[in-house]
């Protein structure tokens, strides 16, 4: 069976409440016939299985069904919406309990710590604990129950176990005198349904990315039907059709501007607050909102083949996918549990056995069952990326998998490829000189390089039309390959080249234009001649001209402690040039296309971390052999699935962008993981020698699992 026709299904899964929840789905998924990779997101409540085609996913639905969660097939482009409303939904139903609990829990806690002890206040206190511990936390016990039919135990267990010990012990000792603690029971469950109540809140905000960017699309559309303009919804588009979008509306697709010119906004999709400006024939993407201008378009482009669609599914993608630290912390959860109940069995056997007291042998086994809840766990790098790769998403940068943040933290080397990275990728006109008369001089000459089709004579014809010159059409054209052009235009024979066609033509070459043309080639301009009856006119030159931001970017990457290299298949004089505007100082020039893969794996060889920055075909290979491939959005789909960051702007800058938030989010990942560590590795040894009160373990569990997601939402705020 080939890759290619292998089939990814997602599942929205029920009943998870913890990382060793997450870890046991996904094992019983992996194991099933016809099922070749599943991954399940904790924190995203997903699950999704690369699966053979015709796999029946009710067999899938049955297996995990039978260890107590429940899967469902969902498509993401239709129930986006449905999922962060679920987190909508918890947030109130945890609320809703929350309060409910608190209601019985505060006067409990009144006649347990501030009335004299009596038969009816020890009485009051069962009848308020009970519902707390058998309605209000009824969710704990029911998971308990369907996990231990599989022999399964996960942070519902814990909390279960230790709640119904307490309470189970506090009514044997209601009728013997001895000390009871029902309202360490009803507190245990009250701070925890607060924790899930401000979880829910966090991981709902936590999600809010992808539906702020379903949310972008515009809803209508006007179309031309019958030769006049209807608003039909923006889903029943198809290609071909002719759009209509007035000044301040949304784009609703993707298309191609048939008439009209505009200024875009196009924040959404690159992360630019500037708008750019589209004309006739440029293309333009869904959910950019039109500026100025009324725009007639054609649709090329709908549903999940936008631009709006694939930022979204990598988003998704990013999301999904697990950090190689993750698989650590996987394997940690699915043993987790169950030593823990060991251990609490321990600490409840040597303290009877040691002191003779059984309460306070219950009470300390207790707060070693709560505090030890993994939860924090669970959520530690999940949250974090979720955050991440969201924020990314607004500032116009798609990180495509979750390894991408532990790679980014180690890059010492970035290598540019010059053409459409640290430049613009086109040939503008930069200088003319001639003794003619340059509007007659710049006609003639432009109205062959017009013609030529070549980029060079493109930038020259550009630059022309820029200078309000209007061009002509030559009555014969000869391209000569490598050395210029040369045609006949109203009765003239103009030849524009190099210097061995003007030798050919026998046209006579002044001394000082050939000092100039020296002159501008050091500064790493393409110069060239151009002459008539016998005669060179004048000189012209073009250059790729250099991003505005590139120079600031090589100085912000080396500021991060990273070398920076320009690649390019340029002559090195005109490559150094470039490099010394810039300000690189290390220059691969003269590379061939298929060579460029070479340099980055010796660049590797050589000890370095290397991220390549690439737009083109060719980039493919080195963004695929790099330790980190960034691949420049506005270039080739090639180059883009090659890449592991995708920049959606050109502009070099965001290549500092994408590493720092990188860095930021393992950062946040590795503190989510030492905080979730502690609290279990500090907190469990105080529990068992009797230092932590079961209602602080509650506290503290509660705690460590907020604290982690909020400071995963810190990224959000990330500049």
């Amino acid at each position: 069976m080939t890759q290619q026709a292998l089939e990814t299904v997602s599942f929205d899964v029920r009943g998870m409440t913890c990382a060793s929840c997450a870890s046991r789905i996904e094992r019983v998924l992996s194991k099933q016939s016809g099922v070749h990779e599943a991954t399940v997101n904790f924190a995203g409540h997903e699950a999704r299985a690369v699966l053979d085609p015709g796999v029946d996913v009710t067999g899938l639905q049955a297996a995990i069904e039978k260890i107590g969660y429940g899967i469902q097939p969902f498509n993401p482009d239709e129930e986006r919406e449905s999922i962060v409303e679920r987190y909508s939904q918890e947030a109130l139903k945890q609320r809703r309990m929350l309060i409910l609990s608190v209601v019985f829990t505060l006067p409990l806690m009144v006649l347990a710590m501030a009335m004299d002890e009596t038969m009816t206040t020890r009485l009051a206190q069962l009848i308020l604990a009970t519902p707390v511990v058998f309605i209000f936390g009824w969710q704990f016990h029911q998971l308990t129950v369907k996990r231990l039919a599989t022999l399964d135990a996960t942070m519902d267990t814990l909390i279960s176990v230790g709640t119904l010990t307490a309470w189970g012990y506090s009514v044997w000792a209601l009728f013997t005198e001895h000390e009871i603690f029902f309202e360490t029971s009803a507190m245990i469950i009250t701070l925890i349904l607060l924790g899930r109540y401000f979880e829910a809140r966090a991981k709902g905000r936590a999600s809010q990315a992808i539906a702020r960017l379903v949310e972008l699309g515009a809803k209508e559309a006007r179309v031309i039907r019958d030769n006049r303009e209807v608003m039909i919804q923006a889903s029943d588009l198809q290609p071909g059709d002719h759009v209509i979008v007035f000044p301040g509306e949304k784009i609703p697709t993707d298309g191609k501007i048939l008439a009209g010119q505009s200024s875009i906004d196009e924040s959404m999709l690159t992360g630019e607050s500037i708008p750019v400006d589209r004309q006739v024939g440029d293309n333009v993407f869904g959910a950019t909102i039109n500026q100025q201008g009324r725009l007639e378009l054609e649709v090329t482009k709908i549903g999940s083949h936008t631009a709006l669609a694939k930022i979204i599914q990598l988003v998704e993608d990013a999301q999904a996918s697990k950090a190689p630290v993750q698989k650590m912390v996987d394997r940690i959860s699915g043993v987790f549990v169950p030593v823990v109940i060991l251990i609490a069995l321990a600490v409840l056997t040597g303290w009877w056995f040691g002191t003779g007291d059984l309460a306070t042998a219950i009470r300390n086994a207790v707060a070693v069952l709560i505090i030890a809840c993994p939860c924090a766990l669970g959520l530690a790098t999940p949250t974090a990326i979720m955050v991440g790769s969201g924020r990314g998403a607004e500032l116009g940068i798609l990180f495509k998998n979750a390894e991408v943040f532990e790679r980014a933290r180690v890059i010492d080397t970035v290598v540019f490829d010059k053409t459409g990275t640290l430049t613009h990728g086109a040939m503008t006109l930069t200088d003319v000189k001639t003794d003619e008369d340059e509007a007659r001089f710049l006609y003639l000459v432009g109205t062959i390089e017009a013609a030529s089709g070549h980029p060079i004579g493109k930038g020259v014809a550009l630059g022309v039309e820029q200078r309000n010159i209007e061009l002509g059409t030559p009555e014969s054209l000869d391209s000569v390959t490598g050395k210029g052009a040369v045609g006949r235009v109203e009765g003239i024979d103009v030849i524009v080249g190099k210097r061995e066609l003007m030798v050919e033509h026998d046209l006579k070459i002044p001394s000082d234009s050939l000092t100039i043309l020296k002159e501008w080639e050091q500064e790493g301009k393409t110069a060239f001649l151009a002459g008539w009856d016998g005669s060179v006119r004048g000189i012209l030159a073009v250059a790729d001209t250099v991003r505005e931001t590139a120079a600031q970017t090589a100085a912000d990457l080396h500021g991060m402690g990273s070398n920076t290299v320009m690649l390019t298949g340029d002559n090195r004089q005109t490559a150094e040039a470039i490099a010394k505007q810039v300000g690189m100082t290390e220059v691969l020039a003269e590379v061939l296309p298929d060579e460029k893969a070479v340099h980055i794996n010796r660049l590797r060889t050589e000890g370095k971390a290397v991220a390549f920055v690439g737009d083109g075909i060719n980039d493919a290979p080195a963004l695929s052999t790099a330790d980190l491939g960034i691949a420049v959005g506005t270039g080739t789909d090639v180059a883009i699935e090659a890449g592991d960051i995708v920049l959606m702007s050109g502009e070099p800058s965001l290549v500092v962008t994408a590493l720092q938030l990188a860095r930021a989010t393992f950062k946040t990942i590795r503190q989510n993981l030492f905080w979730a560590f502690f609290y279990n590795v500090a907190a469990i040894p105080l529990a068992a020698a009797g230092f932590l009160n079961p209602m602080l373990a509650a506290g503290a569990m509660a705690f460590s699992s907020v604290s982690v997601v909020m400071n995963s939402l810190r990224l959000r705020q990330f500049k």
